[in-house]
């Protein structure tokens, strides 16, 4: 499957982005998908994670109460609604699909798109 992430750009503190993933090769719905982020000089974290039918999804802590995953089966999409941004949310957003099960660890993630830059200022 490839994948495709976009939506990011620059938006001020408190403000909101939704970002897009888009899928195409395999059955999108095959897959679990999440997201990671990659903040200036440091290492790929998790963010939020959504099962196969979107029916579950968790969320690191530093993000809950604020982002909001969901997908699209129909539209081979998944989203990341982002709410209440900080400067701490600056980071290369990637998302990333699995073929087993929706997880917060990046190595369960097969295939990975190419990230797209959210910088959130101050």
């Amino acid at each position: 499957v490839q994948l495709q992430a976009s939506g990011g750009g620059l938006v001020q503190a408190g403000g909101s982005l939704r970002l897009s993933c888009a899928a195409s090769g395999r059955t999108f719905n095959m897959y679990a998908m999440g997201w990671f982020r990659q903040p200036p000089g440091k290492e790929r974290e998790f963010v939020a994670t959504i099962s196969r039918s979107g029916g579950r999804t968790y969320y690191a802590d530093s993000v809950k109460g604020r982002f909001t995953i969901s997908r699209d089966n129909a539209k081979n999409t998944v989203y990341l609604q982002m709410n209440s941004l900080k400067p701490e949310d600056t980071a290369v957003y990637y998302c990333a699909a699995s073929d087993s099960h929706y997880d917060t660890t990046p190595y369960t993630y097969d295939y990975w798109g190419q990230g797209t830059l959210v910088t959130v200022s101050s």
